[in-house]
């Protein structure tokens, strides 16, 4: 579960303070809620209980924060992190537009497709492609995003520049792969597989280039290679609409209300990626 020491700096209280905080919730209840050992902490079956009930409350309170704390002279630091690849279709808006708009703010991004931890490795808030299932983070969907199977035009060529789902199974894809997990691809009518092949990667860059290459099929955000698709470098295998438009989301720490600058920096993502999407929908129809 973790530390004082993380907790307390995700809320921006000392360990001292937040170790009392539990002892008094402890004392009020009459029931122990945490388990401590040197390394870490675990929420006994009473606390798991409390944490179940309080946290509709904390969620409502979060919501409150957002229209309370929102104003238009915004300032101090961010930390988050955002997607490596698709990430990366962010960068632009954000230096010259974002930056420009807010010059009291200061931002430090890191970039990477593994899913970072908000409380142990500090952030104000992580943004991912996919579904959280962290249960101690609040989380809201900012957008969905279209994906694509998608290959070289040699790859292509060799197995028809349209399939079907059955045949998507059998073919080898450059496979999207965390922590040794092989991430499936998701349909639009709810089914999903584990795509096979030989070269598993941990970035979508990577799975992108190898798709270039002829290696294999890439299962991949539209976005990412919808330049790719433009030139022909890429061509794309099956109908978007037959696959699970993922959604992109924000996470931050459960009972910790999102700051004006981080309100700010999510509202101005969500509507940076849907210009995104509106542009490259009408580039593609041209």
């Amino acid at each position: 579960m973790g530390s004082f020491t993380a907790a307390a700096r995700s809320i921006g209280t000392s360990p001292s303070s937040a170790s009392k905080a539990i002892s008094r919730l402890e004392a009020i209840f009459g029931a122990k809620l945490l388990r401590r050992t040197t390394r870490t902490l675990t929420l006994t079956h009473e606390g798991e209980a409390l944490y179940k009930w309080v946290r509709p409350i904390l969620a409502q309170i979060e919501q409150a924060g957002d229209v309370l704390q929102f104003n238009e002279n915004t300032s101090g630091h961010l930390r988050v992190s955002l997607p490596g690849e698709f990430g990366r279709q962010l960068l632009a808006p954000i230096f010259e537009s974002f930056m420009a708009a807010h010059p009291n703010i200061s931002l430090q991004l890191d970039m990477s497709d593994r899913h970072a931890d908000v409380v142990r490795d500090g952030y104000d808030a992580v943004y991912r492609v996919g579904y959280a299932d962290e249960n101690s983070l609040v989380s809201r969907t900012l957008t969905h995003l279209e994906m694509a199977v998608v290959a070289s035009p040699s790859f292509a060529s060799k197995h028809g520049n349209s399939i079907g789902i059955d045949t998507l199974r059998e073919l080898p894809f450059a496979r999207y792969s965390i922590d040794g997990r092989v991430y499936a691809v998701q349909l639009a009518d709810g089914t999903e597989f584990v795509p096979k092949g030989r070269l598993d990667l941990d970035t979508a860059t990577a799975i992108r280039q190898a798709a270039k290459s002829g290696l294999g099929l890439a299962y991949v955000i539209k976005l990412i290679v919808q330049a790719d698709l433009a030139r022909g470098t890429l061509v794309e295998l099956v109908p978007s609409t037959m696959l699970k438009p993922m959604p992109f989301q924000v996470l931050h720490t459960l009972g910790k209300m999102p700051t004006q600058r981080l309100q700010v920096f999510t509202d101005f993502v969500a509507e940076t990626i849907k210009e995104l999407q509106s542009a490259s929908t009408s580039s593609f129809k041209m």
